[in-house]
């Protein structure tokens, strides 16, 4: 079944006559492609429009869709104004999350139809990953598996944080990624205290941790990983917050199955961390979801209380920051199985000293 046919198959169930999409993720998700192009679903069929830069690769690409040119139709607008009123859809789908108030006003201006919050219907297939996107997913974390190998060989004192960044950009492209997941992190030293720290011109030295989370995309979804490595020997200090950290993504990982809430899971990490007395240096949630997006819907953190379901993807990235002096974080990525998890991330996690 296609991710437009399971679209139509839940329009019923949410009191939908058709699914508007206009998002980029929300494309790729119902058609498998990035287009710049919007979608409507019906129970019954599915319309992909798109302009001259990618109709021929649309055309190429997706199947069972009536894929079209926008531009001799009038607009994309115009021709799903037409398809509404001809399919008499009086009840329409769209994306909240993504719809800004001044395309949510022009497109309730051109359609006779009700607009009806519906990104959930998305989200929710979204969270569980077919055959298909587990297997580009595991590919995206091979790749970077591989890059933290290589670029384990290319740090050394010396070198700044930009350099082992656009490293492991490289390494991934040559590797066979489409591109990055996301701007990757390097951050060495004080710098390490920053979790979103950006790669610049500090650099590296002997006695220092260097903190780098990467990722990369294949067949249009990310994988993401991070390490904390030690340039020379470590401090006792800064051994004792590494094995802690560990310690505290076993915890979590120990806990995740299938019907598991968020909240649960990161408190089993957060518990770790706060009994070795470092709970203030940990701010953010144990985890998040990942596929088109690095950061989607569910997440392991406080402020979920519902059930994960079987099949989701996600983050296990618990961390201790102590400002101005060093940071830790060892991320990998999750698959909750009615059984428990699978991890599939293979890089070691044991503290590695270069």
């Amino acid at each position: 079944m296609t991710h437009f046919e399971k679209i139509a198959e839940k329009l019923k169930d949410r009191g939908l006559d058709a699914m508007l999409v206009t998002s980029a993720p929300g494309e790729f998700y119902a058609v498998g492609f990035h287009g710049e192009g919007v979608a409507l679903i019906t129970p019954d069929k599915t319309w992909y429009y798109t302009d001259s830069r990618y109709i021929e690769a649309a055309r190429q690409l997706i199947a069972g869709a009536e894929v079209a040119d926008w531009a001799p139709g009038g607009g994309f607008r115009k021709l799903i104004a037409g398809l509404v009123k001809e399919h008499g859809v009086a009840k329409l789908g769209f994306e909240e999350r993504y719809m800004s108030v001044a395309d949510h006003t022009i497109w309730t201006e051109n359609i006779q139809a009700e607009f009806v919050p519906a990104s959930e219907l998305l989200t929710q297939l979204r969270q569980v990953k077919d055959a298909d996107e587990l297997a580009a997913m595991r590919e995206a974390q091979r790749i970077t598996d591989e890059a933290l190998l290589e670029i384990l060989n290319f740090i050394r004192p010396g070198l700044t944080e930009s350099e082992v960044a656009a490293r492991l950009t490289y390494i991934m492209a040559r590797k066979g990624a489409e591109r990055n997941s996301f701007d990757p992190i390097v951050a060495c030293g004080p710098n390490g205290s920053k979790p979103h720290a950006v790669p610049g011109p500090a650099v590296i030295e002997k006695g220092q941790f260097v903190t780098m989370d990467f990722g990369c995309v294949v067949g249009g979804y990310c994988s993401d990983m991070t390490r904390t490595v030690a340039i020379g020997q470590p401090t006792e200090e800064m051994e004792l917050v590494y094995n802690t950290v560990l310690k505290a993504q076993l915890a979590g990982i120990a806990v995740a199955r299938a019907g598991v809430t968020g909240k649960e899971v990161h408190q089993a990490g957060a518990k770790v961390i706060a009994d070795a007395g470092y709970g203030d240096y940990f701010g953010h949630g144990f985890g998040h979801s990942l596929g088109i997006e690095i950061h989607e819907d569910p997440g392991f953190h406080n402020r979920n209380d519902k059930p994960i379901p079987a099949g989701a993807l996600l983050s296990a990235e618990p961390g201790i920051y102590l400002p101005g002096r060093f940071g830790v974080r060892i991320e990998d990525v999750i698959m909750l199985t009615e059984e428990g998890c699978v991890d599939i991330t293979r890089s070691p996690k044991q503290l590695i000293i270069l």
